[in-house]
């Protein structure tokens, strides 16, 4: 029962550097060889206001741009995937093998025919002599980075036109853009015969739409890449990243970008979206061509790859927050005033009701206040007044033992208001169904449900939460249940109407973590395993730091403070990910740890999903 109605904002994409953290009130129970081309150098871009300093590029964009709006949408899932890539990974740790390398250069350089072919079709069909001279410039930059290429490969004794052949995923991603600039667009034939200029321009923007994610894409990952290697002056790949970090090539992304919003603005709100499908649909095939990179060696990521197949693979989850956009326990005691509100209107004894509605909600309101207040002042009760150099598993336990009796206390209280009592089992039914689930979350446990016994993959969801039953609806209408294990609390029923009572299960982080080592203690104790636990308040501390891998959802600064006080770190994900990558091969045991003292941030389930699953496009 953390903050009544405690919205969260939506999470920003991929954030590889560590961001000033936003407030968050809590309630328990719930509580250069290389040139910088694909296009020609002018001008920098920003794409979305929440992104990391490295991707903020783009206060040239106007606002509710069409490139923005398709940047932003792709931003929160796409790119994430791609920076997950085996491929990339292993990239930017520098242990890529040169012949894989090698292999993805040529892979490129077929790609790159495509692409200054499509430009000379989109030039084609432009009908202003500005967007034509654009178009020239960029197709004279691709052309200039082929020459690059097939230099680089030469001196390697490499002719990718012959030796090494377009794979699918190259195949498929220059079908893709050869058949939108020829017209071939949302199941149409193409045609020879376009005469008229609107004609023309309509495909010249569906062409610029298919190609711009290429830019935006590398330019986004080049920044965030080499934000990570300035220090490594040694890196094998650090003049290919630096190529796509420089400001320059921002600036090309932008000239595209730019392109394609003067292009788009006489397309009806009908091609409109035939032109966002074409942009997210080339945003997948960059992914699935990342994807398709041989790679051979150990990987870190996916982590479905990374561990032996015959080992259990355990994810646990929070369920308030860490998957939800807002807080179930206000949802509830919404419920249970609404309700009498509802009894008051039909009932005889309306004025009674009414009178009863407004008393809860006074209750509530005093109760949720108390809490808040209470909370923060326990939180400074607990606190070394040191901080530690290292983690304190010890003394951080204790600290929640006197955080975990002052949850139990304040649950007590809402309890005996009686605030809980008289919802409806059907009420609860429908008010999950129409919980709000994180960006991302219901794709991550769809796809878990997809391919949980084929991965030796166990789920598990560890809530504060009044209500399991609310749970598994939420779940339910989104198909996401099968296979669920769910330990939480659940209502005292009467029929199927509330008594305002609990069934007190898991109320506190010393209850969570206690029930997290029993599930893991039940697992055969002959076969390997390994955890992940994904949550985002103070309550998931210890169970995230159990986990071999804890991962953290949101911008708690409670929990950040807490957590730093104890010797906990927090560092971002990918970042991570990539120095465990560089640990890999220098190392027999599994890089992953638990109580190793360090959480990994993300900041969206995309991320999750990539790290644990992998690419969702191929």
């Amino acid at each position: 029962m953390r903050h009544l109605l405690r919205l969260r904002l939506p999470l920003p994409p991929l954030r590889l550097r560590p961001n000033p953290t936003t407030t968050k009130s809590f309630f328990p129970l719930s509580s250069s060889s290389w040139s910088s081309t694909r296009t020609t150098p002018t001008n920098h871009h920003h794409h979305k206001q929440q992104m990391s300093p490295s991707s903020s590029s783009a206060a040239a964009v106007a606002e509710g741009s069409a490139a923005r709006r398709f940047w932003i949408a792709a931003a929160t899932r796409e790119a994430a995937f791609a920076a997950y890539t085996p491929f990339l990974v292993a990239l930017a740790a520098g242990s890529l093998p040169l012949d894989s390398f090698r292999h993805y250069l040529a892979q490129d350089t077929h790609f790159l025919h495509a692409f200054a072919r499509a430009y000379e079709m989109a030039e084609e069909c432009a009908d202003d002599d500005d967007d034509k001279a654009n178009i020239t410039a960029l197709r004279q930059a691709v052309l200039r980075e082929l020459n690059l290429h097939s230099s680089v490969l030469q001196e390697w004794g490499v002719d990718p036109t012959k030796e090494i052949p377009p794979n699918p995923a190259t195949t498929k991603y220059t079908n893709f853009l050869l058949a939108t600039a020829a017209g071939k667009v949302d199941g149409g034939k193409g045609s020879d015969k376009m005469v008229t200029p609107f004609e023309k321009t309509k495909i010249a923007a569906y062409t610029v739409g298919a190609m711009t994610p290429c830019m935006r894409l590398y330019a986004y990952l080049g920044k965030e890449l080499g934000f990570l290697l300035k220090q490594d002056e040694n890196h094998p790949y650090k003049k290919w990243i630096n190529t796509y970090a420089a400001t320059d090539f921002e600036g090309n992304a932008l000239r595209i970008e730019e392109l394609l919003d003067k292009l788009s603005v006489s397309l009806t709100g009908e091609e409109l979206e035939i032109l966002g499908k074409l942009y997210q649909q080339a945003m997948r095939l960059e992914v699935a061509f990342f994807s398709a990179q041989l790679l051979d060696e150990p990987i870190v990521a996916p982590l479905t790859r990374y561990r032996d197949p015959k080992d259990k693979l355990v994810i646990f989850s929070d369920f308030d927050l860490t998957c939800t956009v807002v807080d179930s326990s206000a949802i509830l005691a919404e419920i249970a005033i609404l309700s009498h509100q509802k009894a008051g209107q039909t009932g005889s004894d309306n004025l009674v009701n009414r009178t009863k509605s407004a008393d809860l909600r006074n209750s509530w309101n005093m109760l949720s206040n108390q809490y808040t207040e209470e909370h923060e002042q326990c939180i400074e009760r607990l606190l070394p007044p040191e901080e530690a150099k290292s983690l304190d598993y010890d003394q951080l336990y204790k600290g929640l033992e006197v955080l975990s009796e002052f949850e139990r206390q304040a649950n007590s209280r809402v309890i005996d208001s009686g605030v809980l009592s008289g919802m409806n089992l059907d009420d609860i039914r429908k008010a999950g169904e129409r919980l709000i689930l994180q960006d991302g979350c219901r794709n991550f446990f769809q796809k878990i449900g997809e391919t949980r016994e084929n991965l030796n993959l166990d789920i598990h969801i560890l809530s504060y939460c009044w209500c399991a039953e609310l749970i598994r609806s939420a779940f339910s209408s989104v198909g996401c249940l099968d296979g669920l294990n769910l330990h939480s609390n659940e209502f005292v029923f009467e029929g199927s109407v509330s008594t305002g009572k609990i069934n007190r299960k898991i109320e506190s982080p010393l209850d969570k973590v206690e029930k997290f080592k029993s599930i893991k203690s039940d697992l055969d104790s002959t076969t390997p395993s390994l955890s992940v636990y994904i949550g985002d308040s103070v309550g998931d501390l210890l169970c995230l730091l159990e986990a071999d891998i804890g991962i953290v959802v949101g911008s708690s600064t409670t929990l950040r403070r807490v957590g730093k006080q104890f010797g906990v770190s927090f560092v971002p994900l990918l970042p991570g990910l990539i120095e465990k990558q560089r640990q890999l091969g220098k190392q027999e045991a599994s890089v992953f740890k638990a109580r190793s003292g360090v959480l990994h941030t993300v900041s969206s389930w995309s991320e999750v999903q990539a790290f644990i699953l992998g690419n969702d496009f191929s």
